[in-house]
């Protein structure tokens, strides 16, 4: 292949020169010892050039060439001397690159040095790139002297076109996973939809992956990175040849699977790709179990172009994880109308604040030896004008995948300081932290604001946080916690025991409160092993000098059976049900003492 450029004002000025050398040379023989001098001048600015230089007569043999030409083409002393016929460079280098030596190549150079030689004579001057052999790639341009003879300059420029392959390769691939990103996908699907035949069939399978912010948050971005390449990688090894795969964007890949005859071809592969994905991940030694979600839309049923099959499947995804996760669905024409709320619930979500929708509902913790209030947790509610009150479980997980979490977990906070520092003083608030607080803005300067702006003393603030912000084991969220509890604010562990690795949390951060989770109380008195959980738990706080709190007690025999076993504090709906700011003062004084 060759293409064509205009030679560089050096080449001009350095060909214009040595036509006038070898005017000279023609000319001048009497003055010998000049052009001695220039000769030796002109050889070793020849041999300090960065490219290699040729030049050739009107009978198409060497004039002169330098060091560097040499070292391209490796060519022998023998022809490199001055009268050495193009012909016989040619047949060396083609002999040498390709091992073809017979009548008929040499006749194809023949062919060629005359072309070559008669675009020259046009007065024309053209570059062509030659790949060597050896992965070498030389740029190489012709100048025509004006009287037959001409110039060749050679140029390396491997790294370049290396450097130009690898933009090219990245402009179409994750360079993470190293499979085609999104609009490398979207052009082969493209391709794909374009070339199918009457009767065949393909199906796109638009795959998320379950709880992979969980694994960012709880062990770090590197290990999230480390899943996505895992998962790219297994995705590259179970498909087909005529299938291929893509990186959407974010923790969503796809796969083209073609060939399909029927819905049942589909969905044999989504379950197959369901078990795939289900092995342990070992990243960075954590194992990690996740599983997927995928949505599966067919070509031609429900879309003939790349960007409305794209848009099924994603809806079909929607409706996989809305069930649960773990699982596929095929799409169906009714999933846009669940897109569309979806997208619109996200779009209200936004402005909620700002409309002032979101409120904060509060639920006392008892002391399970006076029966009094202790402290009340703020918990979010957002009160939409189509859809009444919605409670947290069925927005909070669309505001930590949107972000939004954020903006909502400062605000909790201004608003429950401010809150309660209208109740009695010996009432404290306690608010939920989301993981995202800790990395995505200064938790330490917005506690310490609220405290500030509501002159709430900082012993009556209690932050919850999960486990899944110390599964992240980020020395900066440790060093944060340290920072608030040096403030005075209490911090507790919530949701004790459904994680990982409880019991090393309590000794890399001292912890004020352990809150035992509802799905122990939930049992009792039934399964006695949730009684011996919850005993055991409520001891080691004690040992380790924290309180233990007791969630979701609903009757009287388990909130007496978790005051027997030890627990100090106790919340849930026996006591009262979450209320507004407004109805929990009037909840405080009708029930200032829960004797029961």
């Amino acid at each position: 292949m060759s293409s064509k450029a205009t030679p560089q004002p050096d080449c001009e000025h350095l060909n214009a020169a040595l036509l006038a050398r070898a005017a000279s040379a023609r000319t001048s023989g009497s003055e010998k010892e000049q052009l001695a001098r220039l000769n030796q001048w002109l050889e070793v600015a020849l041999n300090n050039m960065a490219r290699g230089l040729s030049m050739f007569d009107t009978e198409q043999r060497l004039i002169l060439c330098n060091d560097v030409y040499r070292s391209i083409y490796d060519l022998p002393e023998e022809l490199t001397r001055p009268g050495t016929p193009l012909a016989d460079i040619v047949r060396f280098h083609v002999k040498r690159e390709t091992g073809r030596d017979g009548p008929e190549a040499i006749e194809e150079q023949r062919k060629w040095i005359a072309q070559h030689v008669a675009r020259l004579a046009k007065g024309e001057s053209f570059s062509d790139k030659q790949h060597l052999s050896g992965g070498r790639t030389i740029l190489i341009t012709n100048q025509p002297l004006g009287d037959g003879s001409w110039v060749d300059l050679q140029e390396d420029i491997t790294e370049r076109v290396r450097a130009e392959e690898k933009i090219a390769w990245l402009a179409r691939h994750d360079a993470l996973t190293e499979i085609p990103n999104r609009f490398h996908f979207h052009e082969q699907l493209d391709q794909v939809l374009e070339s199918l035949a009457p009767g065949e069939g393909l199906a796109v399978h638009w795959i998320d992956l379950d709880h992979f912010k969980e694994v960012n948050d709880d062990l770090g971005h590197p290990a999230g990175d480390a899943l996505l390449k895992s998962f790219g990688g297994r995705l590259r090894a179970n498909v087909r040849r005529p299938d291929f795969v893509g990186r959407l964007g974010g923790d969503e890949f796809a796969i083209v699977q073609s060939g399909i005859k029927c819905p049942e071809d589909a969905a044999g592969f989504a379950e197959r790709l369901l078990k795939l994905f289900s092995d342990t991940h070992t990243l960075m030694g954590h194992h990690v179990e996740i599983g997927a979600s995928i949505g599966v839309a067919l070509a031609p049923q429900h879309a003939t172009t790349a960007d409305e099959l794209l848009k099924c499947a994603d809806m079909a995804l929607y409706h996989a994880k809305s069930l649960g996760r773990g699982t596929y669905t095929l799409f169906d024409p009714h999933y846009s109308y669940e897109m569309q709320n979806r997208r619109q619930l996200e779009a209200d979500l936004r402005l909620a604040l700002q409309k002032n929708q979101i409120v904060l509902h509060y639920q006392p913790i008892l002391d399970t030896k006076s029966r009094r209030v202790t402290c009340c947790e703020a918990l979010m509610r957002w009160q939409h004008p189509e859809h009444g009150l919605i409670p947290p479980n069925d927005f909070i997980p669309l505001a930590e995948e949107t972000g939004i979490i954020v903006a909502l977990g400062e605000w909790a906070l201004l608003t429950a300081c401010a809150d309660a520092a209208t109740w009695p003083d010996e009432i404290g608030v306690t608010v939920n932290l989301s993981a995202s607080q800790f990395s995505s803005s200064d938790l330490y300067k917005t506690v310490d604001a609220a405290l500030a702006l509501s002159e709430l003393p900082p012993r009556r603030l209690e932050l919850e946080i999960t486990e899944s912000v110390l599964l992240r084991d980020d020395t900066d969220t440790v060093k944060t916690l340290h920072k608030l509890r040096d403030l005075g604010v209490r911090i507790a562990l919530d949701d004790f025991g459904t994680a990982f690795a409880s019991l090393s949390y309590l000794r890399s951060f001292p912890f004020d409160t352990i809150k035992i989770d509802r799905s122990f109380v939930r049992d009792l008195p039934e399964q006695s092993d949730c009684s011996a959980i919850i005993g055991a738990v409520a001891g080691l706080a004690s040992k380790l000098h924290m309180r233990s709190v007791a969630e979701g007690i609903e009757t009287s025999e388990q909130l007496d059976m978790v005051t027997d076993i030890g627990c100090d504090e106790v919340q849930g709906y026996y006591f009262n049900r979450p209320v507004s700011g407004q109805d929990l003062i009037k909840v405080l004084q009708e029930k200032s003492n829960w004797l029961v």
